[in-house]
């Protein structure tokens, strides 16, 4: 009888213990579940936040430039914009809404807009400007717009009057340009007076026991500028030290040889240990102002200067530059040089600017404060983004002018806006065989471009569409 109570006394406790067990693992799975959900929620909210964070993943991603990137065709009546549309596919967008101030335009690369109602603008990339495809017949309230910045080389057309006033707005390297980008290659004025680079000159005084005075740094040989002859003339005279393709006779570290490591910082410690750099441009124009010019400036070496006739108007001060120009003979240069290089006094005259962080060049300090767009700068429009907001809002003038029964205003280019002269070589050196084939090039390159800009604007004024046979035989007609 007492063994039959224990048993029953067992039973009930093992009875308790499992509604305990279950208990406690009912509340086990209760409180997994209400961490799971509130896990899930947060996990939600940081997605949606790295969603919104990630987002505006535009070509141009720029705070304070609202855009809308068009996923399917209902999202944007395109009836109710201006449409810019790229004929250089510059940007690769194929629709997007962008805000420019209190407008809008609808941007993009689809050609299929050409005959739309309101396609208002045609945007051009000078590079790959050509006679190929023009958005012909062109219609009276078709604007045509020009973005080029580069080298003139890579398209001599449109530097003659006949193809620059086709366009009704430019944004080239010339100050007269309806958007300049003079000042392409230089972030702003810090970058100019910073000492980040600057090598002591007692430091690069006993550089010199293995470094040249000079340096030269070209993978781009004989460009219409001839710079190359220049250099090898010189090199008679002087010690140059060249990394380049270009009469290299120094090399580069291997992880430098890349012409992406020429901004690296590896690239600019190595250039800063030299008093002097040539900085001689690919071609002659006024205005056309590379890294060239700005990059020695900034590691606080001296640039010699050959390029644009118009650079005294952008020195950051009157004595920061040595200027090839000034001289009739590489011979005479080599002597200046050398001089400066064994008088400390005469040569710091050229860093003064830089040691005392004063940038007295008040034309370059209005470009910079004034330029509507950065340089490497996420708080600022890029000068495409700048480009594509002045057509824009020049096309919305119009439109508010002609809702008021006013006329359109009439914008266009003129030869100031692309100024560069005939190619010339330099007398003084003869052209040897390796070199002469290219040299020789670029003069009568630049004549037949003025025959090819004729034929292409009397086509054009045609304004119907024509073929690359038409174009030719008008190039070529005696």
């Amino acid at each position: 009888m007492v063994w039959i109570q224990r048993r029953r006394l067992l039973a009930s406790c093992l009875c308790i213990t499992a509604t305990v067990f279950l208990l406690v693992t009912l509340q086990v799975v209760v409180e997994l579940g209400k961490f799971e959900r509130k896990k899930f929620k947060n996990s939600d909210l940081r997605a949606g936040h790295a969603k919104m964070e990630e987002e505006p993943v535009h070509l141009y991603p720029l705070p304070g430039k609202e855009t809308l990137i068009l996923k399917r065709k209902n999202q944007l009546e395109t009836d109710s914009y201006p449409i810019m549309l790229w004929w250089s596919p510059l940007t690769g967008e194929t629709g997007r809404l962008g805000q420019c101030g209190a407008d809008e335009c609808f941007f993009t690369i689809n050609r299929t807009y050409l005959h739309h109602p309101m396609t208002k603008a045609f945007l051009f990339y000078g590079t790959d400007f050509n006679i190929d495809s023009l958005p012909l017949p062109r219609k009276a309230h078709h604007d045509w717009a020009l973005f080029h910045e580069e080298s003139p080389k890579n398209n001599y057309k449109l530097f003659h009057k006949p193809v620059i006033t086709l366009f009704n707005y430019t944004a080239t390297f010339s100050r007269h340009s309806h958007l300049p980008l003079t000042t392409q290659y230089l972030e702003g004025v810090e970058v100019l007076k910073s000492l980040r680079y600057l090598v002591p000159l007692r430091s690069k005084n006993n550089l010199r026991r293995r470094l040249a005075p000079l340096v030269y740094i070209q993978s781009d040989c004989d460009p219409p500028s001839d710079r190359d002859s220049y250099v090898r003339e010189l090199m008679t005279y002087i010690e140059v030290d060249s990394y380049g393709e270009c009469l290299r006779n120094k090399d580069l570290p291997q992880q430098l040889k890349n012409p992406a490591s020429m901004d690296a910082d590896g690239f600019y410690r190595i250039i800063a240990q030299y008093k002097f750099i040539l900085a001689f441009e690919n071609a002659v124009c006024d205005d056309y102002i590379t890294e060239k010019f700005w990059r020695p400036l900034k590691l606080g070496v001296v640039p010699v200067y050959y390029g644009s006739p118009s650079i005294a108007d952008w020195l950051p001060s009157n004595r920061s530059a040595i200027l090839v120009s000034e001289f009739a003979h590489p011979r005479e240069l080599a002597n200046y040089i050398r001089q400066l290089d064994h008088d400390d006094r005469m040569y710091e005259a050229y860093i003064e600017w830089k040691l005392k962080g004063e940038v007295s060049n008040q034309r370059l300090l209005t470009a910079l404060r004034e330029r509507k767009w950065g340089v490497q700068d996420v708080h600022q429009d890029n000068y495409i983004d700048a480009f594509e907001c002045m057509v824009c809002t020049k096309v919305w003038d119009n439109i508010r002018l002609q809702e008021k029964g006013l006329p359109p205003k009439r914008w266009k280019a003129d030869v100031s806006h692309l100024s560069c002269p005939e190619p010339a070589v330099f007398a003084f050196s003869p052209l040897a065989p390796r070199w002469s084939s290219l040299r020789e090039m670029w003069i009568p390159s630049f004549e037949q471009s003025k025959k090819e800009a004729q034929a292409l604007r009397w086509l054009v004024d045609r304004n119907k569409n024509f073929s690359a046979q038409e174009f030719w035989a008008l190039v070529f007609k005696d």
